[in-house]
């Protein structure tokens, strides 16, 4: 079997203690390659760090997440340029707008989303999207943008279905799922069980979003063996099939 998580912090500083430890933990339990999306300027040389370590099963992306927009995000977006020119990644991201934490600075985080646009299609390279709370505004600018060289994934999904066949519709977008989908009160499970598999990728967002069972705990990659286990019944598949057809999907979208 061989899954791979589209979506994991783990260069973050809640696996300062076991960072190896994790990394082996996931790679035993069948996750062999982890895709690492960046935060800001802090994060970058840690998740580089992290790569250095596992060049064959870890590989970066590169971008401004919406929440490290302020003030100064011209200036964090010159420093994706620059890393862009020198570093090989496979994906602009984790970029987006995110109106659940603090809604501020909105129009700076609209601009910071349509130059990171423009820098993956510059770089050809996929885009990995952040939309918490702002669908709307995430679609009006994708819908304006969205053209044969715009791909990538909309991460950690929680939309309706009708949200999803918006995504589909645009040709080039998978839908990340995570341990949302095994939470029993989310909802998520009845419009997971009616996206086709073609258009799904796994992730965990790890630390974050840990599933059920480990809900409430430090979320690792390994545990993103719980939540192919819950799409796998969703869509009454084996595990390995599972396994199977969201490694092509990643491995095609990434140009693994």
């Amino acid at each position: 079997m061989f899954l791979i998580d589209t979506h994991t912090h783990l260069y973050a500083d809640e696996f300062d203690t076991d960072r190896q430890q994790v990394v082996q933990q996931a790679l035993d339990a069948g996750i062999e390659y982890l895709f690492l999306p960046n935060i800001d300027r802090s994060t970058t040389q840690s998740m580089f760090d992290l790569v250095a370590q596992f060049p064959n099963n870890c590989f970066p992306m590169m971008g401004l997440h919406p929440t490290s927009v302020k003030e100064d995000f011209r200036s964090e977006l010159q420093h994706v340029e620059a890393v862009l020119e020198k570093q090989k990644v496979i994906a602009i991201g984790e970029i987006g707008i995110d109106l659940y934490w603090d809604k501020t600075f909105v129009e700076e985080q609209k601009l910071a989303f349509r130059y990171q646009i423009e820098l993956s299609k510059k770089y050809r390279l996929p885009i990995v999207i952040h939309a918490r709370d702002s669908f709307d505004e995430i679609f009006a600018i994708v819908d304006e943008l969205n053209d044969d060289n715009l791909k990538g994934v909309f991460h950690s999904f929680t939309g309706t279905l009708q949200q999803a066949q918006h995504i589909i519709d645009y040709g080039g977008f998978m839908i990340g799922i995570n341990g949302i989908v095994t939470f029993k009160n989310a909802g998520l499970d009845k419009t997971v069980a009616a996206i086709p598999l073609k258009h799904l990728v796994l992730e965990t967002d790890s630390p974050y979003l840990a599933p059920t069972p480990k809900r409430g705990k430090r979320n690792e990659s390994a545990f993103l063996i719980y939540t192919a286990k819950k799409i796998a019944e969703l869509h009454h598949i084996s595990l390995d099939e599972l396994a199977e057809i969201t490694k092509q999907n990643a491995l095609e979208i990434f140009k693994l």
